[in-house]
């Protein structure tokens, strides 16, 4: 007994700080799956903490992780870790049950885990830690209180000066489809055997004061000036397999509009884009792209803050791109990328862009 009760501590143990390493990385990350699962509820008012959330969230795991391990304090780490995979439950049963989240990010963009995948991981999680706690007097912490209190201070250190330096400095490792070697064109592709869900528009009226809906190709034979718009959403008829493109669109347009995707794609090699969802003026925009015009004939800004180019950039070559498309291909804000192509070349966080 004592030995299957080791071997499922330490199991518990390890998976806790392998999940909360793997999200430590990508902090933004799970920031932004959070603030999916906030608009998806209605709680958008959350969306100003989600960052934090996550920090905590990440040190949380680590560091009961390692205090499992060390079994140091033991008692109080299991029902930590007991609330923490009630939470976890609690969000990936709700990702699987209803659909409306495709991915938890329950180990970041690294290892993609379907809704259901993700909650039987963490059913089967609870019963492990249901039964550690059941049997916790079986295992008595031999480490000295002392060295248990420096260890785990050493652990919230250690992962708080890591979080730190990704939110600088980019991911340790990009698991992002903009990382650097990979081509925007080929991973806009769909995989093989990919099959869609397919959609249909249904629109809404108001008729003598009644709401009524009809698939966008088949209204009334009456239909007239009687019928009054009132919305239109996408009803899933028939659900495809999951598999779709890791870029599902990249699209870059002028301040007018006009779509310059793929003319930047043709433009001599290399260039430089350099995105930044929000246009801040705490970054040294100037001396960066400076450095830029100084090596780089093409060099462009994409961004989804219109009116901050205007304020403060308005000499430089300007692409629009949607916000969540710039949040997926830079973590942090500006990054260069340098471009072969539809390839990318090199990517850098501002900051390292300049330590160079």
């Amino acid at each position: 007994m004592q030995t299957f009760l080791k071997i499922l501590r330490w199991s518990v143990g390890l998976l806790f700080i392998f999940s909360g390493l793997i999200k430590a990385n990508d902090p933004l990350g799970l920031s932004y799956k959070m603030q999916e699962f906030f608009d998806v509820w209605g709680m958008n008012f959350f969306s100003d903490y989600t960052l934090a959330l996550a920090l905590v969230m990440n040190t949380l795991e680590i560091v009961a992780g390692i205090a499992l391990l060390i079994q140091f304090p033991y008692k109080q780490t299991l029902w930590l870790l007991l609330g923490l995979i009630v939470f976890f439950t609690f969000l990936t049963g709700y990702a699987f049950l209803s659909g409306k989240i495709k991915t938890c990010g329950c180990f970041g963009d690294c290892i993609p885990l379907t809704p259901k995948t993700s909650f039987i991981k963490d059913i089967i999680l609870f019963i492990a830690i249901v039964i550690l706690l059941f049997n916790q007097k079986k295992n008595k912490t031999t480490i000295p209180k002392g060295l248990g209190i420096f260890v785990l201070i050493l652990s919230i250190a250690g992962v708080g000066y890591g979080q730190d330096y990704v939110l600088k400095h980019l991911p340790i490792i990009d698991c992002l489809p903009y990382k650097t070697g990979n081509d925007i064109i080929e991973k806009m592709k769909q995989p093989a055997g990919a099959i869609p869900d397919s959609i249909s528009i249904q629109m809404e009226f108001e008729k003598e004061g009644k709401l009524v809906s009809y698939d966008a190709n088949h209204l009334p034979e009456n239909f007239d000036s009687t019928y009054v718009y009132k919305n239109r959403k996408e009803v899933v008829v028939t659900k495809g397999n999951g598999l779709v493109a890791a870029i599902p669109e990249f699209g870059l347009n002028t301040m007018n509009g006009e779509d310059s995707t793929q003319a930047i794609f043709a433009l001599p090699i290399p260039y430089v884009l350099v995105f930044a969802g929000k246009i801040e003026n705490a970054v040294p925009w100037e001396e960066l792209l400076k450095k830029l015009h100084e090596k780089y004939k093409n060099v462009y800004i994409v961004t989804a803050d219109k009116e901050g180019t205007k304020n403060s950039l308005a000499k430089e070559s300007i692409l629009i791109g949607d916000i969540t498309m710039i949040k997926t291909a830079a973590r942090v804000w500006p990054t260069v990328m340098i471009m072969n192509g539809a390839t990318i070349m090199q990517k850098k966080s501002y900051i390292d862009y300049l330590d160079k």
